[in-house]
């Protein structure tokens, strides 16, 4: 076959570079743009699944040049797990609608064995691509576990890649020029992030005809959930937390506790809110706008008063996230629960910091360091340290199966870190009860945000309102 009779396809710096008779190209022109500076046609390496299925169906001849992944003979060893009722429609789902496609199932339910039973499906080398470093080691071990074969790192200092390959979602967007034409099957671990400008970087320059998405809550605040089904696949499946309570996940209820400022805090609240409203609305500042806190920023730093307005901000809602009231009543709880294992959530380091202080609890941020984060979880896990204090490090990915209560002191308005959160602590044990509570201060903002995040059907007939 001469090459200058069929298409000939590479890939080059995470594109696809196709070339050849005019009448073969234009049937594939939906997915091509000419580049003047090379002389031929340019495709993102996303759609090289489309390309090559339409070049197929008509039985156009063509070089690919660009795959450099064969299929593997992936087998599962030791322990083998029959899949549950919903993994096994979830893993149907997909598959009927061509092995590519988002999963949405509850943290606890199973999504890394739904990945690997895919896997054992697809037959292909495989990139997971992950949040976090611990999320990334965390994996690892499970896939040598699984398949008993090594599996690469790439992040945190490690660059091993190999048939089955394990990656953070920054590196994979650092290296998929080089490496996205080696896999043929892309997982995406907690695929909400993948939407980002840069991040979906990871999937666009990514041959893989074969994606699988993986989350426990797709929503998010930018709209992005078009743009993640574009880049992965369809929504394949859902299941959520209620639906398998009791079942497969812990049973589970939430208690909001409202409490009352001190009379200090509370005046101090007032005055600060109340000057960071006036500024607010001096300025025409309503945040009714994804752009309206730029706008905020903006004015403080044009403005004589702006950095007394921003301070007042700050300090009403450190006042709303850490008053002293909320501090009783965790210590309260502690002693309720009593060799429970509890993780108390916070939204800001220093509050975290100051109740470890306060209490002589460990705390874990994103501040410390693998080794240490490695010994805490270790020990939380045993019961050495039956609590633990944490800023966001473990709203999503990490294992830690032997909590059971769970106290937020504060958070963000998001339905996702609320959902993530209670999902912390609904991993089935033997006679578990799980709870969930969330302390609240009254007559401050932290009554609409509570409101706000607790707008997910997860919520709806649980707990007090």
């Amino acid at each position: 076959m001469e090459e200058r009779k069929v298409i000939t396809v590479d890939f080059v710096q995470g594109t696809l570079l196709l070339n050849g008779p005019a009448d073969h190209i234009l049937a594939i022109r939906e997915w091509l743009k000419y580049d003047e500076r090379v002389g031929m046609f340019r495709a993102r390496a996303l759609h090289y699944g489309p390309i090559m299925l339409k070049l197929h169906r008509l039985k156009i001849p063509f070089a690919d040049r660009a795959r450099q992944f064969q299929p593997l003979q992936l087998q599962l060893h030791g322990r083998v797990f029959s899949p549950l009722p919903h993994q096994d429609a979830a893993l149907a789902a997909w598959k009927h609608g061509g092995s590519r496609g988002v999963v949405v199932l509850p943290t606890g339910s199973g999504k890394s064995y739904l990945a690997v039973l895919a896997m054992r499906e697809v037959q292909r080398p495989t990139l997971i691509i992950v949040p976090t470093i611990d999320l990334m080691q965390q994996w690892a071990r499970q896939l040598e576990t699984f398949f008993q074969v090594p599996v690469g790192m790439l992040g945190g200092g490690s660059r091993d890649i190999r048939d089955l390959t394990v990656s953070t979602y920054d590196s994979a967007v650092l290296q998929m020029e080089f490496i996205g034409n080696c896999f043929g099957f892309l997982v995406f671990d907690e695929c909400h992030h993948l939407p980002g400008p840069t991040t979906q970087l990871a999937a666009t320059m990514a041959m893989a005809p074969f994606r699988l998405g993986l989350t426990a809550t797709p929503e998010r605040n930018d709209d992005g959930e078009q743009r993640l089904y574009e880049l992965i696949g369809p929504l394949a499946y859902r299941i959520d937390i209620d639906e398998l309570e009791g079942k497969v996940l812990a049973p589970y209820v939430t208690r909001k506790i409202e409490l009352d400022l001190d009379p200090d805090e509370a005046e101090e609240y007032r005055r600060a809110r109340q000057l960071y409203r006036d500024f607010l609305q001096r300025h025409g500042i309503a945040f009714r706008s994804s752009n309206d806190w730029q706008r905020f920023i903006g004015q403080c730093a044009r403005h004589p008063d702006g950095r007394a307005a921003f301070q007042a901000y700050l300090r009403q809602k450190s006042i709303a996230r850490g008053g002293r009231s909320k501090l009783r009543r965790l210590w309260e709880l502690l002693g309720e629960h009593r060799g429970e294992r509890i993780i108390v959530f916070t939204a800001e380091n220093d509050i975290a910091y100051r109740i470890g202080q306060l209490f002589l609890l460990p705390v874990l941020t994103h501040k410390t360091k693998a080794a240490e984060r490695k010994e805490m979880l270790e020990k939380f896990c045993s019961g050495a340290y039956p609590v633990l204090v944490t800023s966001n490090v473990l709203n999503e990915g990490v294992d830690v199966p032997e909590a059971g209560v769970g106290i937020i002191v504060s958070g963000s308005g998001s339905v996702r870190e609320h959902v993530q959160r209670l999902g912390r602590i609904l991993r089935a044990t033997a006679g578990k009860q799980a709870i969930l509570y969330e302390l609240v201060s009254r007559d401050t903002s932290e009554v609409y945000v509570s409101r706000r995040r607790r707008e997910h059907r997860a919520y709806r007939h649980h707990g007090r309102y």
